[in-house]
């Protein structure tokens, strides 16, 4: 199932992605640092929603207290949550 996030304190304004059981795939962010985040899609795309939040809950993004990848970490276990009610 797919799942728009709007995201909060951050440069991004939302993240997309599908969420197949507890996998993460497709994930796109609109706004921000266009290629870091990209990476970032890249290399957690196929992983599970703990692992995303293993590596990426609390990254923070200068003084900010998160950053994009840390708002993807809620993203998907908010998304992944809702799902499992």
């Amino acid at each position: 199932m797919q799942y728009k996030y709007r995201t909060q304190g951050v440069c991004s304004q939302s993240i997309t992605f599908d969420l197949e059981g507890d996998v993460v795939r497709n994930i796109s962010f609109f706004g921000g640092c266009d290629g870091n985040l990209k990476a970032i899609s890249k290399l957690v795309d196929g992983m599970t929603v703990g692992k995303i939040e293993e590596i990426l809950k609390g990254n923070t993004c200068g003084y900010k207290n998160t950053s994009c990848a840390d708002q993807l970490a809620r993203a998907v276990r908010k998304a992944y949550d809702e799902e499992n009610k």
